[in-house]
């Protein structure tokens, strides 16, 4: 394996899975962030960040899954303008995608990886569409699952057709999970990274030593990803994967995508449990990596809204 491995050595890519401690940062030196994911309109945030206050979590970023295109302009507006006040990042999904439209593939017991996958020209323009109308609203990150998607986009930014400020977060998704495809994510135009929830220590290093963005990693992971409650490994996480966005999905709870008005108290109820589940992991990361630092906010580098 000798050859293989100093070719990878040539390419500036790890040669192996060691769970090395990561001395890169963010801008402000910090070595995590804490983000709540599945934040489905504003009523949920509202209530995740009156949890946040009520339990003395700092969060930093704030994402939901079920797109731009379910959330009403004055809605978009509305989370925009919350976010905003708070120096928090919002992170909107981009779609539509495969697992929502007539995909057969999408839902066949081989087919999954399709789910996350934008068909066609049609519908490529449409998830474009979807990220263009969230920039609109102020919000500055929007969650992509498709490479395709994510190359056009960057090209758009790049050009001025979408807000130069407007930061690309790769959902869990688009699933890359070796050194070398998670650089072609960065290559492309990611900003953050979101790996997949059952990488090991060693992994999340090998990645960790093969790019400088951010890896979102799930402390806890909802049910369809794996369902791993992770809480005991997070200073080790943190270690390894600096910088890094501590992230609390929650088991044992529905997937609640698309969601909408019909489910707003579930949102409501499940956001502050996750909030909960950050308190339980902070505490953990605290006993046992007591040294280890968080950012502040306002915090630089965090994609927050522009309102108003």
């Amino acid at each position: 394996m000798r050859q293989t491995r100093d070719f990878l050595r040539s390419l500036g890519l790890p040669t192996d899975d060691t769970a090395a401690t990561s001395e890169k940062r963010f801008p402000d030196g910090a070595q995590y962030r804490v983000e709540i994911p599945s934040t489905e309109g504003p009523e949920v945030l509202d209530a995740v960040l009156a949890e946040a206050d009520a339990r003395g979590v700092l969060v930093h970023r704030i994402s939901q899954g079920s797109g731009g295109m379910l959330l009403t302009d004055d809605e978009l507006a509305a989370m925009a303008s919350t976010a905003a006040a708070r120096s928090v990042e919002l992170s909107l999904f981009a779609r539509p995608l495969a697992g929502w439209d007539t995909s057969a593939m999408a839902v066949s017991s081989g087919g999954a990886p399709v789910a996350a996958q934008a068909r066609g020209t049609e519908q490529l323009v449409h998830v474009l569409e979807d990220i263009r109308r969230t920039a609109e609203s102020g919000i500055r990150s929007v969650l992509v699952t498709d490479l395709g998607v994510l190359k056009v986009a960057s090209a758009m930014r790049e050009a001025g057709d979408l807000p130069a400020d407007l930061q690309f977060k790769i959902s869990v998704q688009m699933g890359l999970a070796n050194p070398a495809s998670v650089r072609i994510a960065e290559d492309l135009g990611a900003d953050t990274y979101n790996v997949p929830t059952d990488l090991s220590l060693g992994q999340l290093a090998a990645i960790r030593a093969a790019t400088d963005l951010p890896l979102d990693v799930y402390i806890e992971a909802p049910d369809d990803m794996g369902g791993f409650v992770r809480h005991f490994e997070i200073a080790e996480i943190v270690r390894v994967a600096a910088p890094v966005y501590v992230k609390f999905g929650l088991r044992n709870a529905p997937n609640i995508y698309p969601s909408g008005s019909h489910l707003t108290p579930t949102a409501v109820a499940l956001g502050r449990e996750r909030v909960r589940r950050a308190q339980l992991g902070l505490g953990l990361l605290a006993r046992y990596s007591p040294d280890a630092i968080a950012s502040t906010l306002p915090a630089e580098g965090l994609a927050v809204p522009v309102s108003g």
